[in-house]
């Protein structure tokens, strides 16, 4: 070979050589200085099966605060959005299990736009060395029924105060005045009128509380309307009379509903007693009944004192008074509506009311309609 050809090949192939050991050289260089990528962090094997069959709402997240798998009833609860956790409250608490790996519990308050608060618990414990599951359960119910049971038993309280601290008041009065048989006729006609109301709001505290108890459906029978109203307008009479007061009975007769006839005649005794009480003397009181799509409402009018409107949505509460000024002589305690409330939400039914001041109230009891053996017939036939 040619010593020209020769040189001028080794000099092609030491180019190459040189060229290669540099490229060589980058690549090592590069690969010691570059920063190894992070795995993505996994949820473990199972966790997936076990987080769709808890009632909780169950929520994972990784270190890059993404959630990487919640249950549907997280979704339900708004505790996600795309793959973010919505509530700035619980992602800290996360960051802080993340942080010292120490398992926490708290309580959080839930605000949505257009929805109402919900009150959740919130468990928040490391999964792994990367991930964190959060266990949420709503207690909002819970919350309620406790506030509720606490307003409860500080209104009892009060009212049942009320009564018997002018009872023992009046036999003070009537140890003082022993000597004025007058005096002494008074004061126990007004012993008797305040224990009269207490005994009445002893009752009425014991049939709201075993309506409470009791499910209505259970054993449920056909309720006889007619029976029901009869009942209702002779336990007002005596105050009606007294009042020269007239209660008319009108509308569809023979009518069922179904339900607890307990319970049915203890709502309907109080729209009437409601009515009666809070008529002006030498009125009317009017109870009707009729058929609407296969429910049956039972309207009490009264030429009453009437509701202003602001007020309307209270009037349900338990122990609450349109006119507190009012409630002794009417002997009023503020539970009947409330009783009347209960029976209707238990029986599957609804309780209405329109008003205007100085014109009386419309209140509206509507229950299922309960089709007799009369009827199912009739509709069986051909």
């Amino acid at each position: 070979m040619d010593p020209t050809l020769q040189a001028a090949l080794a000099a092609v192939i030491g180019a190459v050589v040189a060229g290669g050991a540099v490229l060589a050289w980058h690549i090592s260089d590069r690969q010691q200085h570059a920063v190894p990528a992070s795995a993505q962090p996994v949820v473990p094997e199972g966790v997936g099966t076990v987080l769709s069959v808890l009632r909780s709402s169950a929520v994972v997240v990784d270190d890059n605060e993404e959630v990487l798998k919640a249950s549907a009833p997280a979704y339900a609860l708004g505790l996600v959005r795309g793959s973010r956790l919505v509530s700035a409250e619980l992602a800290e608490v996360v960051r802080q299990v993340r942080r010292d790996g120490q398992i926490r519990e708290t309580e959080l308050l839930m605000a949505r736009p257009g929805a109402p608060s919900r009150y959740v618990t919130a468990r928040v414990a490391p999964l792994g060395s990367r991930l964190v599951l959060a266990l949420v359960e709503d207690r909002t119910r819970e919350k309620r029924v406790e506030e509720v049971r606490r307003d409860f038993v500080a209104n009892v309280s009060h009212e049942l105060k009320t009564p018997v601290g002018a009872i023992r008041l009046l036999s003070d009065a009537m140890q003082d005045a022993a000597d004025d048989p007058e005096a002494v006729r008074r004061f126990a006609s007004r012993m008797f009128g305040e224990s009269e109301r207490l005994g009445t709001l002893v009752q009425q505290i014991i049939e709201l509380s075993r309506l409470q108890a009791d499910d209505p459906l259970d054993a449920p029978v056909a309720v006889h309307l007619d029976d029901v109203i009869a009942h209702a307008v002779d336990t007002s009479r005596t105050e009606a009379e007294a009042k020269h007061i007239q209660v008319l009975v009108g509308g569809t007769p023979d009518l069922q509903v179904f339900g607890n006839e307990q319970q049915v005649t203890a709502a309907v005794s109080n729209l009437v007693s409601n009515a009666v009480s809070y008529s002006e003397n030498d009125s009317t009181v009017l109870v009707t009944t009729r058929v609407d799509d296969g429910s049956v409402d039972i309207s009490v009018v009264d030429q009453g004192i009437g509701i202003p409107a602001d007020e309307l949505d209270r009037i349900f509460e338990r122990f609450y008074r349109v006119d507190p000024a009012r409630h002794r002589s009417t002997g009023g305690t503020g539970l009947g509506l409330s009783i009347v409330k209960h029976v209707a939400a238990t029986h599957g039914g609804e309780v209405r009311v329109w008003s205007a001041e100085g014109q009386g109230s419309t209140f509206t009891l509507t229950l299922p309609q309960h089709f007799g053996a009369e009827r199912k017939t009739q509709e069986d036939s051909p």
